[in-house]
């Protein structure tokens, strides 16, 4: 090579070496290219690992057999209410209502752009309703402390409303569309929590937990008006497909209100009103799923009904129909809509066995059906952590418990749960 050209190579090998480190010094481009790299990265794990591949029943759980509901052992059990306001009287019937009612709502906001903003999206717009001055970069701030948190629970967003916010929050189960219909009515918007299938970060059609605020209703066209985050503002969500992918997660919906006004929602609930009723009318209601559904309905509708037991305290119960739950899971056909993620937004499980003794399931769950389940290197689901640790401790492995309630105060600064369990230990983070 001629001493020219060596100089024409090294005076080129140098430019691109500087605009190299000039691009990777600029935090746009860094950004920019780490969700491309963290794209292509999730898509090739899943490739390689697809996760609904992975099975949910274990070796110690007693799946064979006949279909059977285990009997739930709650006649004596009578939880203290959350909320002492929650045994006011109800009315005797419930008001008329119209055939169609629409709640004006003024503020939208999307969730795209940001990583998992549903949850802070949908309060956000339901807090705007009531007067309240801030934005979904507001609410997340409070509930979202990782930057890649892979799920906000219903309390998360509870307790902002109360503590940050100044309104209420009530969480009932077992809901349906004539009380959904007399909320509207009655000028409360409703955030439900559901299990659509959508594309997700990979590219691929999965099933996933999503928040969805209702804020009107034609009974005439058999829909409801939906402030969608993820979809589009005035979304009209049918009747039909809600109650399909509301089944997943037991029907959840969680109505925001002023102080003063909590008479008026809990009478629009009949007795649902007292929280352990309701447990009693959503186990019920799932136990007449199970045998009116097949496929991965019957597998919601046999999860749904541990749950309730689990919040009955029967773990014993709910550990059988979990057990079931994921027995009906492992026989479905594999496919990407399989509810694999299901761990990162129900902890029943967790529960039921810790509370049956059976900590290596709670360990095997908290693994292999969750924290492994995730594509990238953040496997942010502070309450797996917690509960493997639980069950770690409770099996004598003190050093391997610590190490997960540290990790989960990594993912989630100050939980509680994870604090207290270290104090548990000696340890004051």
């Amino acid at each position: 090579m001629s001493k020219r050209w060596l100089i024409i190579t090294i005076a080129i090998f140098t430019a691109l070496t500087i605009l190299g480190y000039s691009l990777l010094l600029n935090q746009t481009f860094q950004e920019k290219l780490g969700w491309h790299l963290m794209q292509w990265s999730g898509r090739i794990r899943v490739w390689l690992n697809p996760p609904q591949e992975v099975a949910f029943s274990s070796e110690q759980s007693s799946t064979e057999g006949t279909l059977s509901v285990p009997v739930p052992l709650v006649a004596t059990m009578t939880p203290e209410p959350t909320h002492p306001a929650q045994t006011a009287t109800p009315t005797a019937t419930l008001p008329p209502i119209p055939l169609a009612y629409t709640i004006e709502m003024d503020t939208y906001f999307s969730q795209h752009n940001r990583w998992n903003y549903c949850g802070p999206a949908n309060l956000a717009m339901v807090l705007s309703n009531w007067g309240w001055e801030g934005t979904h970069d507001d609410v997340a701030r409070g509930v979202r402390t990782f930057s890649k948190d892979k799920n906000i629970m219903p309390y998360e967003l509870q307790d902002y409303t109360v503590e940050e916010a100044g309104l209420e929050m009530l969480i009932r189960v077992g809901g349906d569309l004539d009380t959904i219909k007399h909320l509207i009515a009655a000028g409360f918007p409703v955030i439900v929590e559901k299990g659509p299938t959508f594309r997700d970060i990979n590219y691929n059609v999965t099933w996933m937990g999503h928040y969805q605020v209702l804020n009107g209703y034609n009974d005439a066209e058999g829909y409801f008006i939906a402030q969608d985050s993820y979809i589009e503002p005035d979304y009209i969500q049918p009747y039909t497909t809600l109650l399909s992918e509301w089944r997943s997660f037991n029907y959840l919906y969680m109505v925001v209100y002023p102080s003063n006004k909590e008479n008026d929602v809990l009478n629009l609930l009949g007795n649902n009103r007292d929280i352990d009723q309701n447990y009693r009318n959503a186990l019920d209601k799932a136990q007449e799923e199970i045998y009116e559904t097949s496929g991965v309905d019957q597998f919601f509708a046999m999860f749904n009904y541990g749950t309730n037991l689990v919040q009955l305290r029967d773990y014993s119960g709910a550990a059988t129909a979990y057990d079931q739950a994921f027995a009906m899971y492992d026989a479905l056909p594999n496919d990407s809509t399989l509810p694999y993620r299901i761990l990162w937004y129900q902890t029943g499980p967790y529960l039921a066995y810790y509370y049956t003794g059976r900590y290596s399931d709670v360990v095997e769950k908290a693994t292999r059906n969750s924290i492994e389940m995730v594509r990238d290197d953040e496997p942010a689901l502070e309450e797996s952590y917690y509960w493997r640790g639980m069950a770690e401790i409770a099996l004598g492995k003190k050093d391997d418990g610590i190490d997960d309630f540290y990790t989960c105060l990594n993912y989630h600064q100050d939980f509680q749960p994870c604090v207290k369990a270290l104090n548990s230990q000696g340890i004051y983070p």
